[in-house]
Formats: structure tokens, C-alpha cells, sequence
């Protein structure tokens, strides 16, 4: 069986954790966070002390022998074959659930540029299955490919990013950044705030926030993933996860406060694009269109890095037994084509089912489903590091925490339908393990 070449460096390794955390949320998340004001602040210290707990967890597991399929590896190791298979199930599952919504997003980030492409929903689904399928196809050239797109993809984005923030924070107005705005009235705690559960009603508020910038922070494991075709693995996926987790939550969280200080509330919470609106507020039309031109290109650049790892998790379950071994074969370049293909192809059945009005509820709540999915291997993961480690058990401990704190807060709806994901895995599961052995044998 070919091993994959290890064709992505440091920078390529780096580019895909920030490219992969800075999607489309960063761009439209302040909207959400506005009725919050300041305490979206605490939200955010919450959820990049969270993160790097992750970050940290990882890197140790990596730096004790990178494998490929990250948190799949490491909690098929810990728990063994059953819990492995749940967690690359789960998790690329997630990939391809969220690689519809970055497609639409893009779509609507491209329209708020050219309306007319977007005009009508068959448009807009042809604009988001177009961007899927430029990036599938980028990533059938090669992994080196996609590795090259996703330097420049990030470094176009976060740096306009860091500059629209680094700037901007200068110019807020302190009156939009009072604690709660949408639950104070004249810049004071209400009465229901003032009375005996208080304590409650501000920590449900907190949590509130920690669950919204949550979706700033997912794709922090990136680089442990196609540990396969990364140079010197042991060392650069630890590097690359900790320097990409930091950069993109500088530059997300910058941002997005800057956003919140330069808007009024009642603006930025009704708006489709306010990072946009905000650039517009402060330097005029060109800036905000610079900004909607930036998000477009986060799009691409996060849905380029998905993709990859689309093929990546499968690839390495494949190896192992435990998914179809048609997912571990690799063309000339060292590409898992069937990976990309059938991941782009579930992908694309989303988009679709997105822009028929019976479906839209099934598409959205998939997002809330990939979230919860991608918590799961976080949780496995922080866990594999507690049984395999010997030092940071601590950090651990606390990422687990963490993990298991935002995986609740995904709500009811997300465990339930996330238990019925796995349990109709199972039988596959099964199945592909049964073949793999009969075929062995």
C-alpha cells in the first residue's frame, strides 16, 4: 500500500489550523454577540482559554507519535477499534455537514458582492456547489496543491483581519460595549437581574456566549489530521497547532470587539454582514466591499482545508479496517480520491437540499449536528491523553472539561439526534470490520 507523501511543511501546517478556524463565522458572528455586549468579552476569555487547553492536549498527542486521522488515531489507540470508529464517523461526518454551510456561506458572501448571482435559489446553489467543486478539484491535483491555496487563502484573510482590527478597536464607541446590551435598560442591570437568581441569570448569559464563539475556535486540530503528509510530524503538528490556534483567535476575537464597538447594538444585530457594515461606518463603501471581497476568500480558504481533511480521516480509518479499504487507495500524487469525491458528493446533497423549502430545517439543524459531532472527538481525545500521558494530565483534565462543558451546551436536540448518528453507524461498523477481517483471513 503507496504511503502518502509528506508534501506540507510548517506554514502549510499553520494555514490549515487558522485557515480552518477563520470560515465565515468570524464575518457574521458579531451579529449574534451584539445583544451581549462586554460580556461576549468573558465568552471569549472562556472559550481561547478552552481552545488552547485543546491545542495543548493535541500537540502532546501529536509530539508522542504523530498519526494519521488525529483525534481518530488517538482515541482508537486509548479505547480501541469500537470508540475509533465512533469518532471518525462522527467527525467526518461533521466535515462534510459543515462543508455544505461554508459552501452556502460563500454564496452568500459573493452575492452580497454580485447580487444577481444569487438571485434566485437554483443561482445560489450553483454558486455554492461551484466553489465545492473548484476546491475538490484543487485537492485531486494534489495534497501539495491544496496545501499552496490554503497558505495563500489564509495569509489574504488573516491579515486584512488583523489590520481591520488592530485598527478599528482604536475607534470604538464605549456606549456600544456595555455589559448586555440587549438585556439593560439605559446602561443599567434590570430588576430580573437584581433580584436572588441573578448569579444564574449571568452565568446562562455567559454560557450563552461561550456556546456562540465556540464556532470561532472548531478546526484548532487541523494539522493532526494528515499527519501522514506532514514533514516531521512529531514536531510541526504540535508547532503548527498552537501557532494557528493563536493567530486565528487574536485576529477572530479582535475583530469581531472592534465590530461590536463600532456598531450600535440595535445596527449590528440585525445585520447579514457587519463586519462589512462596520469597515463601510468608519472608511466608507470601498472598505466594506474590501471586507465582503475578504470573507469571500475565507470561504474558499476554509472549505479548500475541509476538503483535504474530508479524505485525510477516512484515509487513515481505511488503513486500519475499520472504513472501506476503496478510501485508502491513492492515485499517482498521493491523493485519497475516493475520499474527496464522496465527501464533496454528501456535500453537495446538502446544498441541494438546502434550496428545496421542505429540507431548509434539515440543513440547518445539521450544522448544530456537526458541531456537536465535532465535540465528540475533542472530548475522546482530551480523554486518550488522561489514559496515554504521563505529564500534563492537568491541562487535560481541563480540556476534557471544557470539552464535555460545550458539548452540553450544544443542547438536547444535538445529543439526541448526535447518540442516533452513532448508533446508525454501528452496524457499519460492524460490516466493514467483518469484510476486513474475512479478507485477511
Amino acid at each position: 500500500m503507496n504511503a502518502s507523501p509528506r508534501v506540507l511543511g510548517l506554514w502549510s501546517a499553520i494555514a490549515l489550523v487558522a485557515g480552518n478556524m477563520i470560515g465565515s463565522g468570524v464575518f457574521l458572528l458579531p451579529a449574534s454577540l451584539a445583544p451581549y455586549g462586554a460580556i461576549s468579552l468573558i465568552g471569549w476569555g472562556i472559550t481561547l482559554g478552552g481552545a488552547l487547553l485543546l491545542a495543548m492536549t493535541f500537540s502532546r498527542l501529536a509530539a508522542r507519535g504523530a498519526q494519521a486521522g488525529g483525534p481518530y488515531a488517538y482515541a482508537r489507540e486509548a479505547f480501541g477499534d469500537t470508540i475509533g470508529f465512533i469518532i471518525a464517523w462522527s467527525y467526518w461526518i461533521s466535515i462534510w455537514c459543515a462543508n455544505a454551510a461554508i459552501a452556502v456561506a460563500f454564496a452568500g458572501s459573493l452575492g452580497s458582492l454580485f447580487p444577481a448571482v444569487v438571485a434566485s435559489p437554483v443561482r445560489g446553489a450553483a454558486v455554492a456547489l461551484a466553489a465545492l467543486w473548484l476546491c475538490a478539484a484543487i485537492n485531486l491535483i494534489g495534497v501539495r496543491e491544496a496545501g499552496r491555496l490554503q497558505i495563500i487563502t489564509t495569509v489574504l484573510k488573516l491579515l486584512p483581519l488583523l489590520l481591520f482590527g488592530g485598527i478599528a478597536i482604536w475607534l470604538i464607541e464605549p456606549q456600544y460595549l456595555q455589559p448586555a446590551n440587549g438585556m439593560l435598560s439605559n446602561g443599567t442591570l434590570s430588576n430580573s437581574m437584581l433580584a436572588s437568581d441573578a448569579p444564574l441569570s449571568m452565568a446562562s448569559t455567559i454560557h450563552a456566549t461561550v456556546a456562540l464563539t465556540l464556532w470561532a475556535f472548531l478546526g484548532l486540530e487541523a494539522a493532526t489530521i494528515p499527519a501522514g503528509a506532514i514533514q516531521g510530524a512529531e514536531r510541526t503538528i504540535p508547532r503548527a497547532t498552537l501557532i494557528g490556534t493563536l493567530l486565528a483567535g487574536i485576529a477572530t476575537i479582535l475583530a469581531c470587539t472592534a465590530v461590536l464597538g463600532v456598531l450600535a447594538p440595535e445596527i449590528a444585530t440585525t445585520s447579514t454582514a457587519p463586519m462589512a457594515d462596520a469597515a463601510k461606518a468608519l472608511w466608507g463603501p470601498a472598505a466594506g466591499i474590501g471586507i465582503a471581497v475578504v470573507a469571500a476568500i475565507s470561504c474558499i480558504g476554509a472549505l479548500n482545508g475541509w476538503v483535504l481533511l474530508s479524505a485525510q480521516l477516512p484515509m487513515a480509518a481505511a488503513h486500519d479496517g475499520l472504513f472501506p479499504q476503496t478510501f485508502a487507495k491513492l492515485d499517482a500524487q498521493g491523493t485519497p480520491r475516493m475520499g474527496i469525491v464522496v465527501s464533496t458528493l454528501l456535500a453537495s446533497l446538502l446544498v441541494v437540499a438546502n434550496y428545496t423549502d421542505s429540507l431548509v430545517k434539515v440543513f440547518t439543524f445539521s450544522i448544530l449536528l456537526s458541531t456537536a459531532a465535532t465535540l465528540l472527538p475533542y472530548v475522546f481525545s482530551s480523554a486518550a491523553w488522561l489514559k496515554l500521558g504521563k505529564r500534563g494530565r492537568i491541562v487535560a483534565a481541563l480540556a476534557l472539561l471544557y470539552s464535555v462543558y460545550a458539548l452540553i451546551g450544544t443542547g438536547t436536540d444535538a445529543l439526541v439526534w448526535g447518540a442516533v448518528l452513532v448508533i446508525a453507524g454501528l452496524p457499519l461498523h460492524l460490516w466493514w470490520k467483518r469484510g476486513s477481517e474475512n479478507h485477511s483471513g
